[in-house]
């Protein structure tokens, strides 16, 4: 009688998504890394500046858990939908990148109007942007793909999409989302097929676009001699990179521990955010630094490897947005390092996972969830679908 009293579960709820343990575990290790060195590094500004010490972290929270629901949202959603609404992600990315240039909608920060006012946040338009073109890239890769492995025009329209966007960005003015932005376009572009001889040149003339506009923007070129000799000028244009250097120098082997940075206090600017790894160093050291580095890389392989399967299937919308994602992650983290060691020009980009920043976090926790959607196809369909034939008729 009571057997029979019971309901069965209805078989469409059933729902087991067969995720990658390995990816969510480096994920989770840099996610909760991400928030002990941003509550180390953040503490004292933020007691300062509101009189709450975890009011930075308290934030950040919020903002994964909005990510977290976002990348439950990606995983739901088939890919073969996100391949179909590919277009339409390009209208999205050009839609924010113009909205966030209206007066009056458009918040500007330190100089810059990358923001637009949503609830209780800013979102960073930029964010949201890069990932809706890397969807619509890749849809773009598996529609065209004749016209793009065989015809110069077939390789130039996402070009003149992309020069668009790069334009809009440079408007705001974000130099290094542009650069980002374009680097792993072109790549995505180049693995999809791309004539050699068509992205050598379009490389070259981005390589020779990009230098122009550093040479002849006052304040980039300023950016540019402090990196080239940041101790020439300490206490003006090479503040940022010397400070971040006493950091990293003053971690060592072993770093001076947890909450014992010096330089958070008020000595390195942006310490949560953009040189949040100079004050990891400093706490962690390099033993340190090489764990977090590592976990990047590992991530990055986990990433590239679900790309390669999907190649193997026959599923190219997928290896093309993994290879996008990976690409982004990749370069944004090489390029924030770098910038933090002296490598690289200053270009105020975050740390994926690590850094404060909540459009950043969310987008890339999106993204993320867009990655377990992949492997669970992959896993689920045992013989899936070449939707490659599909996607060009």
């Amino acid at each position: 009688m009571m057997t029979n009293a019971i309901m069965p579960f209805p078989a469409h709820l059933k729902t087991s998504f067969k995720i990658d343990p390995c990816m969510l575990l480096i994920v989770a290790a840099l996610l909760l890394g991400g928030f002990v060195i941003l509550a180390s590094a953040s503490i004292t500004v933020s007691d300062n500046v509101v009189g709450q010490p975890f009011y930075y972290v308290e934030r950040q929270l919020l903002a994964a858990l909005l990510g977290g629901a976002a990348a439950f949202g990606c995983l739901l959603l088939p890919m073969r939908v996100w391949q179909a609404l590919s277009p339409v992600m390009l209208l999205v990315c050009l839609a924010l990148l113009c909205v966030v240039l209206v007066p009056g909608i458009g918040v500007e920060v330190n100089g810059a109007t990358r923001w637009v006012r949503i609830g209780f946040m800013n979102l960073q338009a930029s964010e949201p942007a890069r990932l809706c073109l890397l969807i619509y890239l890749a849809g773009y890769a598996v529609r065209q793909q004749k016209k793009l492995r065989e015809r110069f025009v077939g390789f130039l329209r996402p070009m003149l999409v992309l020069i668009t966007i790069c334009a809009l960005l440079l408007a705001q003015p974000d130099f290094g989302a542009a650069i980002v932005l374009l680097a792993t376009a072109l790549i995505v572009l180049f693995v999809a097929g791309a004539r050699i001889r068509d992205f050598l040149l379009c490389f070259s003339a981005a390589l020779l676009a990009m230098t122009v506009l550093a040479l002849t923007s006052p304040y980039r070129l300023k950016r540019l001699t402090a990196f080239l000799d940041p101790w020439a000028d300490p206490f003006d244009s090479g503040f940022q990179l010397t400070q971040s250097l006493i950091a990293i120098g003053r971690g060592e082997w072993f770093g001076v521990g947890l909450g014992g940075s010096v330089q958070k206090l008020f000595y390195l600017p942006e310490a949560h955010t953009d040189f949040v790894f100079a004050v990891f160093a400093e706490e962690f050291g390099l033993f340190g630094s090489l764990l977090l580095v590592g976990l990047f890389l590992a991530l990055l392989w986990r990433i590239f490897k679900l790309a390669r399967r999907a190649v193997d299937a026959e599923c190219y919308f997928e290896a093309y947005l993994a290879i996008g994602i990976g690409t982004w992650l990749g370069l944004q983290a090489f390029i924030n390092v770098g910038v933090n060691m002296g490598l690289l020009p200053t270009k105020g980009l975050t740390l994926p996972l690590i850094s404060y920043g909540r459009s950043s976090l969310i987008v890339t926790m999106a993204a993320v969830g867009l990655l377990m959607r992949i492997h669970h196809e992959l896993e689920v369909d045992a013989k899936p679908v070449n939707r490659t034939r599909r996607g060009a008729t």
